[in-house]
């Protein structure tokens, strides 16, 4: 993957993805993994939220308030419990609308965080992704709604668990997200030969 997935994911190093494991209650190792799937699936979600008029044009109003931020001096306000959380379920609520539930509960069960914490996770990581998205198309230009199809179409090739998983996100028609059938294929591609 390269682009906005990739720049979020370069400025999160050990020490900050050590701070957001202490913040869950769960070990480094766990906290990567899940925040490997957490910035996918958000920017495949704003992408799909991209892809309407309305939505590109919502998107592209939120992004004022968000550009020119550095995104490690955001993440340290987060994690220095600056009202970031807060701030990052309202980003949730309007990235995922409805599917917010199905978000959480899709990324607990393919990383073990459980729904609670996948919650917080995607709270810490939503303005993050959102200042990151705010200065690429700032400096970079190609248009919001280009840049970010581009990013889903990445995130969607490059497939296994976080393309699965924003698939079956995307694609939750309600109720409960039952991704079992997906995850055994998945896990299951990893003892063949």
């Amino acid at each position: 993957m390269s682009g906005l997935v990739d720049t979020v994911l370069s400025h999160l190093d050990d020490t900050q993805v050590s701070a957001i494991a202490t913040r869950l209650g769960v070990d480094p190792t766990q906290a990567r993994t899940a925040i490997d799937n957490a910035v996918p699936l958000i920017v495949g979600h704003l992408a799909q939220n991209a892809s309407t008029p309305q939505g590109a044009d919502a998107l592209n109003n939120a992004l004022g308030e968000h550009a020119g931020f550095h995104i490690p001096d955001v993440l340290n306000g987060i994690l220095s419990g600056s009202n970031g959380q807060g701030v990052g379920g309202a980003i949730l609520g309007h990235i995922f609308g409805n599917n917010q539930s199905a978000a959480n509960q899709g990324l607990g069960q393919v990383t073990g965080l459980g729904q609670q914490n996948s919650s917080q996770l995607m709270s810490i990581l939503a303005p993050i992704v959102m200042a990151a998205l705010a200065n690429h198309v700032q400096t970079q230009g190609g248009g919001l709604t280009s840049v970010l199809a581009q990013e889903a179409q990445q995130i969607q090739q490059r497939g296994g668990v976080t393309g699965g998983l924003l698939s079956a996100v995307l694609n939750h028609g309600g109720g409960n997200l039952d991704l079992s059938q997906m995850l055994g294929g998945v896990l299951g591609s990893f003892g063949r030969s």
